[in-house]
């Protein structure tokens, strides 16, 4: 595995790169050796300093890129027993996806495409089946995101998108797609922590009026609109990740500073010990 304290010695290479805390190389780093090594939920890890020497990281960092990791999800950390990858909390959500990489451009995107299949069909099954009260469950869950999202309040926005796409999904009165909606939305939340820092990569009025077009045309029981509407609301939020993580990734910050920490961190020079910033979700 490359070693992330090492990059190219081009300066110049080096200044035009964002900057990303020492914790988020490490943990992006430990997604890719967890992945090398076909580690399997269950799988125990290293001890921290043995991680740390793998990695190039110090210790500290290393610690934060394991607590991060740990609070999305995707390590197990069991006082006197060590760290292992975390055992998936849904059992239909396959052991390969414990390898899903949510700081790379291509992973994110096959979820996407996945997650169009899979919701469009929940929205689709939901304008045929849905009850009196599980339009009502729609269209209210619809409406607080637009609420949230009026008051540019992200936060209760995460709660109010989470509670529509429940909704669609509880309505299309499958629970094999309901739970494959709830899969797919806790992966895409890895995502918003380590990339986003728990920001929404796009507008949340824009997400939000989608959410109460596809909430009425549940009501009016019509499936192909319903449908159309949820691949619509996914592309866009497509595109925003696309032109988010582009951004992220490849256009200077404006946190850059000359002691900035490079994608891959640096020869002989160990990421920051920055501690992460306050998590917040968002979609």
């Amino acid at each position: 595995m490359a070693d992330p304290s090492r990059v190219s010695d081009a300066g110049d290479d080096e200044a035009s790169r964002p900057y990303r805390p020492g914790y988020e190389l490490v943990a992006e780093q430990l997604l890719d050796y967890i992945a090398e090594q076909k580690l399997r939920p269950g799988d125990r890890l290293p001890t921290e300093q043995g991680l740390a020497q793998i990695l190039g990281a110090s210790r500290n960092v290393t610690r934060e890129a394991v607590k991060v990791l740990a609070a999305i999800g995707r390590l197990s950390v069991r006082r006197g027993a060590g760290i292992f990858v975390a055992e998936t909390s849904n059992g239909l959500v396959e052991d390969s996806l414990s390898h899903f990489r949510p700081t790379s451009m291509e992973d994110v995107l096959m979820l996407l495409d996945y997650r169009t299949v899979i919701e469009s069909e929940t929205a689709r099954r939901a304008a045929t089946l849905a009850t009196p009260i599980e339009v009502r469950d729609i269209r209210e869950a619809a409406q607080a995101s637009l609420a949230a999202a009026e008051r540019n309040d992200g936060h209760e926005f995460a709660r109010g998108d989470k509670a529509f796409h429940d909704a669609v999904g509880a309505a299309s009165h499958n629970l094999f797609l309901r739970s494959s909606v709830a899969g797919v939305r806790r992966l895409a939340s890895q995502s918003d922590v380590l990339l986003f820092h728990g920001d929404a990569p796009g507008s949340l009025e824009v997400a939000a009026r989608q959410h109460l077009a596809i909430a009425e045309a549940v009501a009016a029981g019509e499936a192909d609109l319903a449908q159309k509407l949820m691949v619509e609301h996914i592309a866009t939020t497509r595109s925003q990740f696309e032109r988010k993580i582009r951004d992220r990734l490849f256009n200077l910050g404006d946190r850059a500073t000359a002691t900035e920490a490079p994608t891959r961190p640096s020869t002989g020079t160990r990421p920051d010990d920055r501690q992460p910033p306050p998590r917040t979700s968002a979609s």
